[in-house]
């Protein structure tokens, strides 16, 4: 009866999915596996992230590998826990959705025929997981990798600019280009940007407080668009904007005096304002104050952003405008630096063991107020909304940076490890608003060891 029980649930599968002839049905021994191809992945907490490692075969502890079938397949993709947390696997594109993994050693497996060629995801669909490092691509078909010729416009926060230093006030000229560019949103998507610079943020403007500070602004031939520029640290008209509505292909220009000291954002101000900022036409200019900042071993610059999209997050391919959604303030994708990937994967900030790190923080925004953290870390200093003429704050957790806003802030760092930028509106770590300090050097365990580092003898 067991035997016959397996042939009928057998045949049920094949019926579904297209498996063995009936003639080896008749013999359970001769039974062959019902999926084409077979893959098995054990989940895993690794370098500070969850992720799928291969278990076997060619993919065998690969970190979430990539798995290429044939078109019309039928795909297994067993799920082992590794870790102890609840996991599961999903591939959204082909309806497969697996039971939750709870324990060591729980296994779980969907199978699925792979209906259409092209390049998929798999993910675990845990709230946190996606965003934590659990995604693999699955390969379907005979197609060709495509090289996207989208532009990275992601900025790398280690270009902060040159010091002033204890010099005199001097006169300084930028030159700042405004254009429209399709760039890369995410592995597998994007979005068509309107920067500085080539850039989101624009670059990183660096002063001296009394400075003659002349922008000339370009706005590219191609552009389609009007744009502008508003300096925050501008004592005069829309801040530069009255006077630097700039069609494409024209420049005009401004001069202004730098009387603030501090962190000021720059911006787009061409009607609709929101429009033109959240498609990146944001960045920061630093107005040091006589005689310099002090000097530390690390410096980044940092904006974060809002992208407000037709797709929803995690979708592939062009992702189009939505001004519902921008009105309604609803943004599919929040980003550090332009992308999903700038500060996790193509920008990660690098720092050793008894570094003094400073941040240079803005938010772009336009809408949302940033609680900025970095876990793992406390904040020595905060020069609370960019004031470098206020007493800092110290030894805080989280600071609130308004849209429009800046902060900096300084830390030195006393331990080795991956240390995750993040807004503690920590939903948004799901839409990509995350970042990576990597430090390294010698680790002191009196500051910080697990429990298996605890030696029993030692008397600690």
């Amino acid at each position: 009866m067991k035997n016959l029980l397996v042939v009928i649930a057998l045949a049920m599968l094949g019926a579904v999915f297209g498996a063995a002839p009936a003639a080896q049905a008749q013999d359970p021994a001769a039974v062959t596996p019902v999926a084409d191809v077979s893959f098995t992945l054990r989940t895993a907490i690794t370098g500070g992230q969850m992720v799928f490692i291969g278990d076997a075969g060619a993919i065998k502890d690969e970190i979430n590998p990539e798995l290429k079938v044939p078109e019309g397949a039928v795909v297994a993709i067993t799920v082992i826990n590794g870790d102890g947390a609840i996991h599961d696997i999903a591939v959204p594109e082909f309806g497969a959705q697996s039971d939750q993994l709870v324990g060591m050693g729980a296994a779980t497996t969907i199978v699925f025929r792979a209906t259409k060629a092209g390049h998929f995801e798999y993910v675990c669909t845990i709230p946190g997981h996606r965003a934590a490092g659990m995604f693999g691509a699955l390969v379907v078909g005979d197609v060709e990798e495509v090289v996207s010729t989208a532009a990275d416009i992601s900025k790398n926060p280690a270009e902060v600019g040159e010091p002033v230093g204890d010099r005199a006030p001097a006169h300084v000229t930028y030159d700042l280009i405004t254009t429209e560019l399709e760039g890369k949103l995410d592995d597998g998507s994007t979005y068509r940007y309107w920067t500085f610079n080539d850039t989101v943020p624009g670059p990183m403007l660096r002063v001296r407080q009394g400075d003659t500070v002349t922008i000339n602004l370009k706005n590219a031939d191609d552009s389609v668009n009007i744009h502008s520029v508003d300096f925050h640290a501008v004592t005069g008209p829309g801040g530069g904007a009255a006077v630097t509505q700039v069609a494409p292909g024209q420049t005009k220009s401004f001069t202004f005096k730098a009387l603030h000291p501090g962190l000021f954002v720059y911006h787009c101000a061409t009607p609709m304002i929101a429009h033109h900022i959240t498609n990146g036409m944001y960045g920061m200019i630093l107005v040091e104050p006589e005689g310099g900042l002090p000097p530390v071993d690390r410096e980044f610059y940092i904006m974060q952003g809002e992208l407000y999209t037709v797709q929803r997050h995690g979708s592939r391919g062009y992702q189009e405008f939505s001004l519902e959604k921008l009105l309604d303030e609803r943004p599919e994708h929040l980003m550090f630096n332009g992308s999903m990937t700038a500060l996790t994967k193509d920008h990660i900030m690098q720092a050793e063991v008894g570094d003094e790190v400073r941040f240079y923080f803005g938010v772009g925004g336009p809408n949302l107020i940033s609680s900025l953290h970095l876990i793992g870390e406390v904040f020595d200093r905060v020069y609370d909304q960019a004031s470098f003429t206020s007493p800092p704050l110290t030894d805080v957790q989280t600071t609130l940076v308004a849209p429009g806003g800046a902060t900096m802030v300084e830390f030195k760092v006393d331990y080795p490890g991956r240390y995750i930028l993040v807004d503690h509106a920590l939903s948004r770590a799901e839409k990509g608003l995350a970042g990576f300090l990597d430090v390294t050097g010698d680790a002191d365990p009196t500051i910080f060891h697990s429990a298996e580092e605890i030696d029993p003898n030692s008397g600690h």
